[in-house]
């Protein structure tokens, strides 16, 4: 049985020491890393494909097994992702405001690390990589625990980053991967207050909320996304079109794919059989409400379960309505706060939609794929937002980061 406790303990003592580092030392090993990844890329395939086999013989869905294999081109890219994260600004230390008050004080307030962050995360190796590259440049230990569909992928992710952590002489702690995929390390993890200072799942709604629910270390609730994209009256279908595609179709069993589709009234009669066609190709399955199967007969009727559902598969649902306030209501109602799209070309339509609908990210006339760390220039990302404290959307660097105050005085005492 792992020790989590010890594993905590040595994440706390490489937090410390890397406080210690300077930023070109933690720039050059995020280089080493990503060239130890390139280096590494047979063994590493090779440790995915048995990941692969397995899951693929225990009839995990074909999306789902997108999510899980590396190629050499994934590699390559997660490579990429720890070099453009070396090419960025070094949040610790920077000085966010300053100020002198009356008492001729001196105050500054400064980024610091949040300490160490905890990963729970499902069938995505990838995020190994992500995480171990933003928390190490932005001073924070990591302690990783994946699902065991990408166990191996994982464990050999993390010992080629640890191993380029070694050749820098740097803490090899700073990244540390339970390689116990047992639900007893996820437990032992959520109450590991007096080690861990965050503690950021990633993976389904249940998953989240699991985590949400019973974890006294405090928790970034992160990922669910039912998203949505809104057609409007006075949408351009020849943009409309290729965004609803590209958002449901280029990589589905992500969290910012598209799960729903509104469409106004007044378009739809023209735009539901034009979609229909061109995602016969990707044969999604496509449900609807009775209005939307007046226009399509051959579709399933959507459920009220429907409604709430992220399918992370090559699945659709419609909605009809009247209005773009019958449109934010709708789409309010059952999004997970992550990513919504309205298409327009009013400009009044898009203010309302942008102002009113409660998500991390809102987009006029874009596909919600472009929701990413990498897309956003920050280099790569720990995990997407859906909550309001502290962080929201995308989180980078600074949001790996809290603050402290520093004041410097001159003998000043209190008084009153």
């Amino acid at each position: 049985m792992i020790d989590i406790e010890e594993i905590g303990l040595k994440a706390k003592n490489a937090s410390v020491e890397l406080q210690k580092v300077s930023t070109k030392k933690k720039n050059a090993a995020l280089l080493a890393m990503a060239t130890a990844l390139e280096k590494n890329t047979a063994r590493i395939i090779v440790e995915n494909s048995l990941d692969m086999k397995d899951a693929g013989d225990n009839g995990v869905a074909p999306a789902m097994l997108d999510r899980l294999k590396l190629t050499e081109e994934r590699i390559r890219a997660m490579a990429d992702g720890l070099r453009n994260v070396a090419q960025l600004s070094d949040p610790i230390g920077e000085v966010i405001r300053g100020w002198v008050n009356e008492d001729e004080l001196q105050i500054s307030q400064i980024r610091v690390p949040l300490g160490v962050i905890g990963m729970i995360f499902e069938a995505r190796p990838n995020v190994t990589v992500d995480a171990s590259g933003l928390t190490f440049k932005s001073g924070n230990a990591v302690i990783l625990r994946g699902g065991k569909e990408a166990i191996r992928s994982n464990i050999v992710l993390a010992d080629v980053l640890r191993e380029a952590l070694e050749e820098n002489k740097l803490p090899v702690d700073a990244i540390q991967m339970i390689d116990d995929p047992s639900h007893e390390g996820v437990n032992q993890m959520m109450h590991l207050n007096q080690y861990i200072d965050v503690l950021i799942p990633r993976g389904g709604a249940k998953f989240i909320q699991m985590v949400v629910q019973n974890s006294t270390v405090p928790v970034i609730e992160t990922g669910a996304g039912n998203c949505h994209v809104y057609v409007d009256e006075l949408a351009d279908l020849k943009k409309a079109l290729p965004i609803i595609i590209n958002a449901k179709t280029q990589r589905p069993s992500v969290c910012n794919a598209m799960e729903k589709l509104v469409v106004h009234s007044a378009v739809a009669k023209e735009l539901l059989p034009q979609l229909k066609e061109a995602l016969e190709p990707f044969n999604v399955d496509l449900r609807g409400d009775e209005a939307t199967k007046a226009i399509l007969p051959d579709i399933k009727l959507a459920t009220e379960e429907d409604w709430g559902t992220e399918y992370n598969d090559y699945i659709m649902a419609i909605k009809i309505v009247d209005s773009v306030d019958e449109a934010i209501a709708h789409i309010n109602k059952y999004n997970t706060k992550h990513s919504e799209a309205i298409i327009t070309e009013d400009y009044t339509a898009s203010q309302k939609f942008t102002n009113e609908i409660d998500a991390a990210v809102v987009y006029v006339n874009a596909s919600t794929r472009f929701t990413d760390g990498f897309k956003f220039g920050f280099g790569a990302e720990i995990g997407i937002s859906t909550q309001k404290l502290h962080a929201r959307g995308p989180m980078g660097l600074n949001e790996l980061t809290s603050t402290k105050y520093v004041i410097r005085g001159n003998g000043q005492i209190r008084e009153s």
